[in-house]
């Protein structure tokens, strides 16, 4: 099996969405940091990515057939290289409605309070599984927060130039007959014609809303899949 649609953009722009869509569409699986964290087994694929740029695509991947938000994104050129028949979606929402969102739900995906440390603490002391999970988003908050954004995050001004040279990048390097920029409130149409298949007669699956994050994180972490 082989990656058809890889995903270049941000967490936090309609990821799950366009993943449920691609795979309501017939692109299945597609992956997405919620496959990681419910199957940490994977990690070391990523791991190896982070250090060398290259790794074992087809075991990485073994099952799926799109690839979207992290730990993909990052590796855009490297999956273009491997899959070059693939299609790449660049999902994208304004700036200001992204970051409100990245703060009030990745940037806290960590445990906050005195309480919710020791509750991790005891889940971790008890599951091997929860602690390949944990490592899962040690890798995302190493790449995304430092790598990405220099551990300056919080200063908008600099997030939001990160923000905007990383489209343009994608622009930059996607030729233009294999790139779609995409924000998933277009719905159907654009994404539709982009991958040459029928329009559902149902809307678009808006999933991953930022009020129902931290829910949906327990329950990955306990692997199930949301």
């Amino acid at each position: 099996m082989s990656i058809k649609v890889i995903g270049a953009g941000f967490p936090r722009t309609g990821t799950s969405t366009l993943k449920a869509s691609l795979e309501h569409l017939g692109f299945i699986k597609t992956y997405h940091m919620k496959e990681l964290i419910v199957n940490p087994e994977r990690l070391p694929y990523w791991l190896e990515l982070e250090k060398t740029r290259s790794t074992d695509w087809d075991a990485l991947y073994e099952g799926y057939q799109a690839s979207v938000d992290f730990p993909g994104y990052p590796y855009y050129k490297e999956q273009m290289e491997r899959y070059p028949d693939a299609k790449v979606i660049l999902s994208v929402r304004p700036f200001e409605a992204w970051y409100a969102s990245a703060n009030a739900t990745v940037r806290k995906a960590a445990p906050q309070t005195i309480g919710e440390k020791l509750s991790m603490l005891g889940k971790m002391i008890r599951s091997a599984r929860v602690r390949k999970a944990v490592n899962c988003i040690k890798m995302f908050e190493r790449i995304f927060w430092t790598t990405t954004f220099h551990d300056k995050f919080d200063d908008k001004d600099y997030a939001e130039k990160i923000f905007n040279q990383h489209i343009a990048d994608v622009k930059a390097y996607v030729p233009a007959d294999k790139l779609l920029v995409y924000d998933v409130r277009e719905g159907w149409g654009p994404l539709c014609a982009f991958l040459g298949v029928a329009e559902p007669e149902q809307p678009l699956p808006h999933k991953n809303k930022k009020e129902n994050f931290k829910a949906m994180l327990g329950k990955l972490l306990s692997g199930e899949m949301v």
